[in-house]
């Protein structure tokens, strides 16, 4: 076999062992650590240098074999995996002696634990932003499903207008698109190899930063040598954190609302009751406590408390120091994001919603108030204002004598229409709207299939933005997808090109 197809058979094995690798990942947790990347950082500068001059040829075969020894050893079950360069390095003395301390031409601890912090954090916002798409889907196919499902809304926690629960949901799941917006802003900045920058100022040994970076599959170079490992290494994980407390609000925000509603007597908005939705009090029978919506609370919390932290670690230090760049701490950060889009995502799933009950909820209130002073300016020129206190005359007198929307006499409206306009000094002429058109004026589904606006709840639009959204969702998998394959393709390429060096050892 000639040596180029045995490049290529080792660049397709090393393909398939990293995908194989990103599956256990999602399983077992990170498997592209502090080690793994130490040790293609160490392959990569053993094949560049090498063949751009800086490292001996003589030297390179004996260095590349200590390498691998040491990976090897490393990938032994119960091993050690040093996750520093100054506890990696006597392995690689030990297992090659010490001129593969010539590999340090040009570098330090300094970029090479940026680099590896940085590529750490890539990986875990591609995972994160996989588990955001998740929940935000399942949202939009639930706002599919309830799209004619009128309910009501609040502002300031009290019943404000009727709405489709469908573009209530696709309301949340804007939110979320942001968020997947942010995740691939910030990725984009930490997409960036520090590799070459030394300890701050850069080295007097003609290094190939932008091989270095292409190998380890990075978009491009830190452009500062005293950026890269002083100032935005330390930024990375703030960011981070920012983009995962936006998230975790989202979260906290919807749970909050269920939970409103959640606690009603009779609520229209239930959760599926057994597979941990649920638990019955250990003293009140009648109680049905909502564990998911407790735990996802409790996950939305926890993440953004952890989220603040590198913000509190950052503060208050000079440019380099490490407080904030704890790899593990800043993983947790993730990790706790995670949590609360799958416990979202149960919650989604666990929802039971009664649309006669949300409509009986809507004419128990006078949620549809304000579309009869809407039409009595848009259809008969009456001022908003004007409009606005007949309708709030007509809440009062219905609240007072315990009257329901659905229930309010005509006549009335037509004398409370006489008296409030006398009150604001105009021509207080019969109630210029017909009893239908009144009726439909309170009608919350009618109301909902009137609206005209772009962005509104009737159909058209619905349909519209539920396209829209899957269109969204559709372009952040192929994201996800095509910055994995990039990142992997990358590293089977630098695993071929070290077996070439290999090859010569062997």
């Amino acid at each position: 076999m000639s040596s180029i197809n045995l490049r290529a058979a080792a660049a397709a094995i090393i393909l398939t062992a990293s995908c194989a690798g990103a599956s256990a990942q999602e399983a077992e947790g990170p498997m592209r650590d502090q080690f793994f990347w130490l040790g293609e950082i160490n392959k990569a500068s053993a094949v560049i240098n090498s063949q751009e001059g800086l490292l001996d040829p003589a030297l390179t075969p004996r260095i590349a074999q200590g390498i691998r020894t040491v990976l090897e050893n490393g990938a032994a079950e119960g091993a050690k995996r040093p996750s520093t360069v100054i506890s990696f390095e006597p392995l690689m003395i030990e297992a090659a002696g010490v001129e593969v301390t010539l590999l340090h031409a040009g570098r330090s601890s300094q970029d090479m634990h940026a680099t590896y912090r940085a590529a750490i954090l890539r990986d875990r916002l591609l995972e994160l932003a996989e588990e955001l798409n998740t929940t935000t889907r399942t949202l939009v196919e639930l706002a599919d499903q309830h799209q004619g499902t009128i309910v009501p809304n609040y502002t300031n926690g009290v019943a404000a207008q009727p709405n489709s629960y469908g573009h209530y949901l696709l309301g949340h799941v804007a939110g979320l698109e942001r968020d997947a917006q942010r995740i691939r802003e910030a990725y984009a900045r930490i997409d960036r190899s520090a590799m070459g920058t030394t300890v701050l100022n850069g080295t007097s040994w003609p290094l190939n930063r932008e091989r270095m970076a292409d190998y380890l599959g990075f978009a491009s170079t830190v452009d500062n040598a005293y950026d890269a490992s002083q100032i935005s290494s330390t930024e990375h994980p703030v960011e981070v954190g920012a983009l995962v407390t936006s998230i975790a609000l989202h979260a906290g925000h919807f749970v909050e609302d269920v939970m409103v509603q959640y606690a009603q007597p009779r609520p229209w908005i239930l959760l599926q009751e057994g597979g941990g939705n649920t638990y019955v009090s250990s003293a009140m029978p009648q109680k049905r406590n909502p564990g998911i919506l407790n735990d996802a609370r409790g996950a939305a919390s926890t993440a953004i408390a952890t989220a603040f932290g590198p913000v509190l670690r950052a503060h208050n230090i000079t440019p380099g120091q490490n407080d904030a760049k704890d790899v593990s701490a800043n993983n947790e950060v993730i990790d706790n994001a995670v949590e609360v889009l799958q416990a979202w995502n149960e919650i989604a799933g666990a929802l039971a919603i009664d649309p006669e009950r949300a409509l009986e909820e809507l004419d128990s209130d006078w949620t549809a108030s304000q579309e009869v002073a809407d039409i009595l300016m848009r259809e008969h020129g009456l001022p908003f204002r004007a409009g606005h206190h007949f309708a709030s005359e007509i809440v009062d007198f219905a609240k007072a004598e315990n009257i329901r929307p659905s229930e309010f006499p005509y006549a009335e409206a037509q004398r409370i229409y006489a008296e409030s306009l006398g009150d604001m000094d105009l021509p207080s002429d019969e109630l210029p709207m017909s009893e239908e058109e009144f009726r439909n004026a309170l009608d919350p589904q009618v109301i909902i299939a009137n609206r005209a606006s772009a962005g509104g709840p009737q159909p058209a639009e619905m349909t519209r933005m539920l396209e829209a959204a899957r269109g969204a969702l559709d372009r952040q998998d192929a994201w996800v997808r095509e910055r994995r394959e990039h990142i992997d393709a990358s590293l089977a390429r630098l695993g071929a090109d070290f077996e070439d060096l290999m090859a010569e050892a062997d």
